[in-house]
């Protein structure tokens, strides 16, 4: 009798471990899931910035300030012929 009932108390605290252990892994699962989307809206939100910085109009504006870069006007293309080779 004594060990019937020593048996049934061992298996009734595996069962409790292993749901503990359960519940566990469903909080990190759940803390991840959550993380993941946090990262997700983020990289969603830095390709929308490069987007923005690599174009034409901001980048126009960074090389005319940093590099003294402008836009020529007509007088300054200079159009050159390619050579004719027979």
């Amino acid at each position: 009798m004594a060990l019937a009932l020593l048996g049934f108390v061992l298996v009734g605290a595996s069962v409790i471990w292993r749901r503990a252990q359960g519940h566990a892994q469903a909080r990190a699962l759940l803390a991840l899931q959550q993380q993941r989307l946090q990262l997700q809206a983020q990289r969603a939100q830095l390709r929308t910035d490069i987007r923005d910085l690599v174009s034409r109009s901001s980048l126009a504006a960074v090389v005319e300030r940093r590099l003294d870069m402008h836009v020529p006007n007509d007088t300054q293309l200079v159009i050159l012929q390619r050579p004719r080779t027979p």
